[in-house]
């Protein structure tokens, strides 16, 4: 089963993942973030309730249970996907198997604490990009790949049928 090796690159990535949030948990104070390079990226340990940018995080919990939901389908979807891809679709299959790891990555943080555990804290001065962690930047990876699978099949497509 050549999809196997997609699952496993989801699990790599679920493990690192959950191993950094739990390092993050253990080592980090959220009133005390840990700078790693000053005046750009810190160590900063937050929790967040909401979806990405923490877009309904003030929703008071019933988002919880809708994130789960989500998470638990687009999961099974896209693993649903990953079966069903041919051998030489290696960057889709990449792509997908980085967005599933990440997905469940998120999906275990609310199912555990209700939250998810953020801890990635890019800044400049006094302006700081929404913290985040491991699988969303996986995530953000993944799509980043199926998106230029997409846009280079597209362009493959035209070139072919230019005279």
């Amino acid at each position: 089963m050549a999809s196997g090796r997609w699952f496993v690159v989801s699990a790599v990535v679920l493990g690192a993942d959950q191993l950094t949030k739990w390092a993050a948990q253990r080592l980090l104070d959220p009133d005390m973030p840990l700078t790693v390079i000053p005046g750009f990226f810190a160590l900063r340990l937050a929790h967040n309730t909401g979806a990405a940018f923490s877009l309904l995080a003030d929703a008071g919990g019933w988002q919880r249970d809708l994130f789960i939901g989500l998470g638990v389908v687009v999961s099974l979807g896209i693993a649903w996907w990953i079966l069903k891809l041919r051998p030489g679709e290696r960057w889709t299959a990449l792509g997908l198997s980085l967005v599933l790891g990440g997905a469940l990555g998120n999906v275990i943080d609310r199912l555990r604490w209700g939250q998810v555990v953020d801890f990635l804290d890019f800044y400049y001065g006094t302006w700081h990009w929404p913290t985040f962690n491991l699988a969303d930047s996986a995530i953000t990876m993944g799509v980043m790949i199926l998106i230029a699978v997409e846009l280079f099949a597209a362009d493959s497509k035209k070139r072919e049928t230019r005279p």
